[in-house]
């Protein structure tokens, strides 16, 4: 593997970290009343905190990832799988679809499919909101023309949408915009803003180098603080998000995700897991896991899990 300069220092400092002596310490301070926790690796690698912590918040290349996927084709393997409370599938998909870019339009075809249980309705419509939800973000069922990968000022929008578009565009902002408050949810649209005044007072953050995949990344983590009263923890929504950083290009190569909260009216626990990697010069998602728990009052409980594998990309 061909390394930079920069990336031959850094790597050496991550050696140096853990094999020279055990007199280093970690470094805690207080940024703009977030509690930022570096590990000694950091330390020695003098990286600028405010300006990182800063491009985590502005980060565009996760949503740049997925706007590329308009623009490419590629195949993708769906496994979609309802749970009941012993996690024993009662329902399930798996498929193999593949994605045509020509003419500036985009396809989608299903080249293998098998099905269990009643994942579908008679009518061939999704019986579950967990795997409509994932069809809408995942699924290709038109030709779509005109689009491109252009991040730019694109902005989501709940405005003149209703029911399951609405709800998609929401889990949008969720999936693409973590740590940024999501308006038109009950209860949680605050909350979820951990880098905002209140909710950050409830977090700690903590950077550290780590290799992924053999490429050195930093390591941003934001997890509750140990030290919450009852009442704060009652205020927790996210439990752990981590996300890991380039540090060549500052580009997202993977990200975790931990979220949960009890409402009266409905209560989720939900996990993701997401991994990049490159196809040319563009970064691609490749790897998406999900597993979930929630329930929406008049609405059945859903437990499921799914994964999306990307390959083949063209």
């Amino acid at each position: 593997m061909h390394l930079t300069h920069r990336s031959a220092v850094v790597i050496f400092l991550y050696i140096l970290a853990f094999t020279g002596p055990v007199t280093g310490q970690d470094s805690s301070f207080i940024l703009d009343k977030k509690v930022v926790t570096l590990k000694e690796v950091v330390v020695r690698s003098n990286l600028n905190t405010a300006k990182f912590i800063e491009r985590v918040q502005q980060d565009s290349s996760f949503y740049k990832a997925f706007r590329n996927l308009r623009i490419l084709g590629y195949t993708a393997l769906n496994d979609i799988r309802m749970l009941n409370k012993k996690s024993k599938s009662i329902a399930s998909m798996a498929s193999r679809t593949r994605q045509t870019v020509k003419n500036n339009c985009r396809w989608m075809e299903t080249l293998e499919e098998v099905t269990t249980g009643d994942i579908y309705t008679k009518n061939k419509e999704w019986n579950y909101y967990t795997a409509e939800m994932y069809a809408g973000l995942f699924f290709t069922r038109d030709t779509i023309c005109g689009e491109n990968n252009i991040v730019g000022n694109a902005a989501f929008s709940k405005k003149g949408k209703s029911g399951v578009e609405k709800h998609k565009e929401q889990l949008k902002m969720l999936f693409f915009n973590p740590g940024k408050k999501i308006p038109g949810i009950p209860f949680i649209g605050d909350r979820i803003a951990i880098f905002e005044s209140g909710a950050a007072d409830r977090y700690d953050f903590i950077i550290d180098m780590q290799p992924l995949r053999g490429e050195m990344c930093y390591v941003f983590t934001a997890i509750p603080r140990s030290d919450l009263r009852p009442g704060e923890k009652d205020q927790i929504v996210i439990n752990e998000m981590t996300t890991w950083f380039s540090i060549n290009n500052w580009e997202i190569l993977a990200r975790n995700y931990s979220l949960s909260y009890k409402a009266g009216v409905y209560d989720f626990n939900v996990s993701m897991e997401v991994e990049l990697s490159h196809f040319g010069d563009l970064l691609v998602p490749t790897l998406l896991r999900y597993n979930g728990n929630w329930d929406v009052i008049f609405k059945k409980r859903e437990r499921s899990v799914f994964t999306a594998t990307l390959f083949d990309f063209h």
